[in-house]
């Protein structure tokens, strides 16, 4: 009964931080010099005209993963001399070709060139001054850990940092340069590990925010980490990581987790992963790791299968659902959330099919789960599979995780469920509320979308990322200006609905992502 003063008074404090940080920081335009000193040398940024937002694209965070230190842990940036121009955004991960596909134009998309191995690169946006310490939101992309990088248009910051935060946004290695295992790179590596070079990345560019942000007129302790869809999975592995621990205290992961398994990234151990290893260096004829890191690139690309974060023993001790049951996991304030319609389900089976494929995999549940996701007619069971998409590949392990952290009450946590459907041309309209379809609302970047924007879009994209502001300044997106956000708990299922028109209610669909979360 005595906790529940002490919480509130928390919680008012909370709001008051974030009003008296708009209050400060929003509207201020002072300016960080275009010039910084960092740990490994002078960088330098270009300064908005009409924002006074300096952006500095670029800057080394750790040695380039080639030759010999390809699949090893990021090393350190070897220092320079005189000043080190970052105006553009550095190289993106090796990837496929990037190609305009479903939904996915070009403003989703990483430019063509330059794409190498020589990566790892991140970015700053600030309009600040050393000594400032305003908070620092770092940016995770998404891709599916096969594609992806810092410099998708969509992802700009200067629109967040305009609002008053230090953004920053990061690359990591993806596919099978950033996830590869094989016994030999277990051998080698210090800490008994392979695969998760990718995830070693974030952590890098973690420690470099640590050390350096405070010269952009960051914060080094008010971090928020921020994912979508695979970046959102990272998030989700950096909060149940021991070596991420203090280089963050607030998480947010819009679509996607590891608490349930993914059928488009199933999560693997360590010694499986190593086979996958074995059978790639086989099929590119490399006998030792000197032979497979002398492999060309774009070789090793036509053979490399699907590759995610892996149970490695050192990145990832145990599974993520195991960390969090064991309350291992770093405790912060966390959102996260999904959309109404994010699914990639490219053609769907008929009634009759559908039901015999759900009997077959569901026995005596098949019943109970045709409540939730029924097939009375070919369109019904299509309507079906696009839900059934979403929840097993995002929502369902979303909700497992907030009932979770919610049960715990070590720290809040906050969920979302991003229901406005984009406007769009007839070609784009049947994708409603589709996956990473938020992400332009979240950082205010309706611009770089070429869509039939109405007046309703504009202001759901100020009312999303004023509460994203909120969360990085005090862990609370709450503010005296904005319609309350309640903290989620089980017994009453309260979320945040962003649409045209927005407010809390009872999370849609919670009875059929309790019964995902719940397993066959």
């Amino acid at each position: 009964m005595k906790k529940f003063p002490v919480l509130a008074v928390c919680l008012v404090l909370a709001s008051a931080s974030a009003l008296f940080y708009s209050f400060k920081y929003k509207n201020d335009n002072r300016k960080i010099d275009d010039t910084v000193r960092i740990d490994a040398g002078l960088v330098s940024g270009v300064k908005s005209e009409t924002s006074n937002v300096v952006a500095f694209k670029g800057i080394p965070f750790a040695a380039p993963p080639t030759g010999e230190l390809r699949w090893k842990a990021p090393q350190p940036v070897q220092p320079w001399e005189g000043v080190k121009k970052c105006d553009a955004y550095g190289p993106s991960p090796m990837q496929a070709k990037p190609v305009p596909f479903m939904v996915y134009t070009r403003e989703f998309l990483i430019p063509e060139k330059p794409i190498s191995e020589d990566c790892l690169y991140l970015n700053v946006w600030t309009k600040a001054r050393p000594g400032d310490k305003r908070p620092v939101f770092v940016w995770i992309y998404g891709g599916g850990f096969t594609s992806g990088g810092t410099a998708v248009p969509i992802y700009d910051g200067e629109a967040m940092a305009k609002k008053g935060i230090i953004f920053v946004s990061v690359n990591y290695r993806v596919g099978v340069f950033g996830f590869l295992a094989h016994p030999g790179l277990t051998k080698e590596s210090p800490n008994k590990a392979s695969g998760n070079y990718g995830l070693l990345d974030q952590v890098a560019a973690l420690k470099w925010v640590r050390k350096n942000i405070a010269a952009f007129g960051g914060n080094p302790d008010n971090v928020t980490i921020d994912g979508q869809s695979a970046g959102s999975m990272s998030v989700n592995c950096l909060v149940a990581s021991p070596q991420a621990k203090a280089l963050f205290n607030k998480a947010i992961a819009e679509s996607g987790s590891f608490f349930m398994e993914n059928p488009m990234l199933k999560s693997n151990n360590l010694e499986n992963a190593e086979q996958q290893g074995i059978k790639l260096a086989e099929a590119v004829h490399a006998s030792s790791l000197e032979e497979l890191r002398k492999v060309p690139a774009d070789e090793l690309m036509k053979v490399q299968g699907r590759y995610s974060p892996i149970i490695d023993g050192y990145v990832l001790p145990e599974p993520v659902s195991q960390i969090f049951a064991e309350g291992k996991q770093n405790n912060v304030p966390v959102i996260t959330g999904w959309n109404a319609d994010e699914s990639f389900v490219a053609s769907f089976k008929k009634k009759d099919a559908y039901i015999q494929q759900i009997k077959e995999q569901y026995g005596t549940k098949a019943g109970e789960f045709l409540k939730f996701f029924p097939a009375k007619t070919d369109e019904e069971a299509a309507r079906s599979q696009v839900k059934l998409s979403r929840d097993m590949i995002f929502a369902a392990s979303g909700y497992k995780w907030a009932d979770l952290q919610s049960s715990q009450g070590k720290a809040p946590i906050y969920i979302y469920y991003f229901s406005r459907k984009l406007p769009a041309t007839a070609d784009y309209v049947k994708y409603g509320a589709f996956h990473t379809g938020e992400v332009a609302y979240v950082m205010d970047n309706l611009k770089f979308l070429n869509r039939p924007w109405e007046p309703a879009d504009s202001q759901l994209a100020e009312l999303m990322s004023d509460y994203w502001i909120n969360f990085i300044a005090s862990g609370n997106p709450n503010s005296k200006e904005l319609s309350p956000w309640p903290r989620y708990n089980a017994s009453t299922k309260q979320a945040m609905v962003f649409d045209k028109t927005s407010g809390k209610q009872e999370l849609p669909d919670w009875r059929e992502l309790e019964f995902m979360a719940a397993g066959k």
